[in-house]
C-alpha cells in the first residue's frame, strides 16, 4: 500500500472511532455540558476566560469533550454550539451547531478530551464561521488566547485574529492552538434541535426561537456578556 493511501486510511480509521464515540451523545445534552464548560470557565478564580474578550466578541463556539485519538496517526474531533451577538449588540442568539474535525500526523499513541472555546472577534470571522465550512487559520486567523481576567499583555498577534481559542483539560485553562482543522455547521444535529434542518446563518441571524435546552448555556452568555461593549 502507498504510504499516502495508507495515511489517509489511517487517518479515517482515527476519526471514524471518534465519530463513533460522539455520536452517542444528543444535542440536548451536549447543550448542557456547554453551558457547565462556561460557568466553570467564567468561574474560575483568577486564569479563566477574559472578561474583556467575551464582551467584545462577535460569536462564541463552545465544543465540549473534544476528542483527539491516535495509533501513529492522529484524529481530532468533536461537536459544539455557536451563538453570535442579536442585532444591536444586546442578548446572545440561538446555538447553531457543528462539528470539528481534523487529522494529524505524528507518532503518537492514545487520546484526550478537552474541552474547546473559541471567540469569534472580527466580523470576517463572524462571516466565515456562519458558511457551511471552512477551515480554521487557513480562511480566518486564529490564535492561542491569553488567559485570565484582563487583556492588557495581549499580543499583537491576539489583538488582530479573526479567531482566540483555549482548551480545558484536566483543571488545565489554557491557549489552544487549532489550525487546520475544519468547522462545518450540523444540519443533522440542528434539525433534531429544531424540527428541521436549519443553517447556522439562519439560526443565528433571523430571530430563530432557542429551544428549551439552550436556556442555561444562554442565561449564561447574557449573564456574563449582556450586550457588547462600546467604549
Amino acid at each position: 500500500m502507498r504510504p499516502i493511501v495508507a495515511t489517509t486510511l489511517a487517518t479515517a480509521l482515527a476519526l471514524t472511532s471518534l465519530l463513533a464515540v460522539a455520536d452517542d451523545d444528543e444535542p440536548g445534552k451536549r447543550l448542557d455540558e456547554a453551558a457547565t464548560v462556561l460557568s466553570q470557565i467564567m468561574t474560575a478564580p483568577d486564569k479563566g476566560l477574559p472578561h474583556d474578550l467575551l464582551q467584545t466578541a462577535h460569536c462564541v463556539v463552545i465544543v465540549p469533550d473534544f476528542k483527539t485519538g491516535a495509533l501513529g496517526i492522529g484524529g481530532k474531533y468533536g461537536k459544539g454550539y455557536v451563538s453570535c451577538r442579536n442585532k444591536g449588540g444586546e442578548g446572545w442568539s440561538a446555538p447553531g451547531t457543528v462539528r470539528i474535525e481534523g487529522g494529524s500526523i505524528g507518532l503518537q499513541i492514545g487520546g484526550s478530551s478537552t474541552d474547546l472555546i473559541m471567540l469569534v472577534m472580527t466580523e470576517r470571522g463572524a462571516e466565515k464561521l456562519l458558511s457551511s465550512k471552512f477551515t480554521l487559520g487557513a480562511e480566518g486567523s486564529v490564535a492561542a488566547g491569553p488567559v485570565g481576567r484582563t487583556v492588557t499583555a495581549q499580543t499583537d498577534v491576539q489583538l488582530h485574529a479573526d479567531i482566540l481559542s483555549w482548551s480545558r483539560s484536566q483543571g488545565l485553562f489554557a491557549g489552544f492552538a487549532v489550525e487546520g482543522a475544519t468547522l462545518r455547521e450540523d444540519l443533522d444535529d440542528n434539525a433534531t434541535m429544531y424540527g428541521h434542518k436549519l443553517q447556522n446563518r439562519e439560526i443565528v441571524t433571523s430571530g430563530v426561537p432557542p429551544p428549551a435546552a439552550a436556556a442555561r448555556l444562554l442565561a449564561l452568555l447574557n449573564k456574563y456578556s449582556p450586550r457588547e461593549r462600546t467604549n
